[in-house]
């Protein structure tokens, strides 16, 4: 039998809820808002249309991970198997559209985010575990990736700075009633303190 996987962008409408199966599998799932963009002619602008509502589904670390990931109101992308569950309640038949989430993001075109390494990722850059227990389900991280993120971290590290030059507190006539020019431990030539000016050496 073939399955429908599908990728949907949308906001997340709930909290996740996290549980564990009776076997000790993890799982978590949240509702999912995808409201329709159009475009209005006659007001000549953008207006939001019918907003469909999906239940999320994710097992295993994927479970484990949403927990520290998502927010109510997040922009995600949602990645997985489509599933239409159906039930009757009473003498009404009633169903329920669900994504068996294989991948889940944050929709990067509404805003950042930061990326940590889980825990337990066959092939993670050195340095890169995540939260205890974190699972990512066996999948191994290609060499290309390694090598980027270890090249990324390397540049990324600052360079010792050159050890600073010790002057001599400069020191200007003042007006009567006026105060010492001399500059504070670790204050810059030439700041402000209150108004009065601090010339720099030369």
């Amino acid at each position: 039998m073939s399955e429908t996987h599908v990728t949907v962008i949308g906001n997340v409408a709930t909290e996740v809820s996290y549980g564990e199966t009776s076997g000790g599998v993890p799982t978590a799932n949240f509702r999912l808002g995808c409201t329709e963009r159009r475009y209005d002619r006659q007001r000549e602008c953008w207006v939001d249309g019918e907003t469909q509502w999906l239940t999320v589904t994710a097992w295993r670390g994927l479970a484990v991970n949403l927990i520290g990931s998502l927010a109510k109101g997040d922009p995600v992308l949602v990645s997985g198997r489509l599933r239409v569950r159906e039930w009757m309640e009473g003498e009404v038949r009633r169903s329920r559209a669900e994504i068996d989430a294989r991948s889940v993001g944050h929709d990067l075109t509404r805003g950042t985010t930061a990326f940590r390494w889980a825990a337990g990722v066959r092939g993670q850059p050195p340095g890169g575990a995540g939260p205890a227990g974190a699972d990512a389900g066996g999948e191994v991280v290609p060499e290309w990736i390694v090598s980027a993120v270890e090249a990324r971290r390397g540049s990324a590290a600052p360079s010792p700075a050159p050890p600073a030059a010790v002057a001599a507190p400069v020191v200007r006539a003042l007006p009567p009633g006026g105060r010492s020019g001399a500059r504070e431990p670790g204050e810059a030539a030439g700041a402000d303190r209150g108004g009065d000016a601090v010339e720099a050496p030369f």
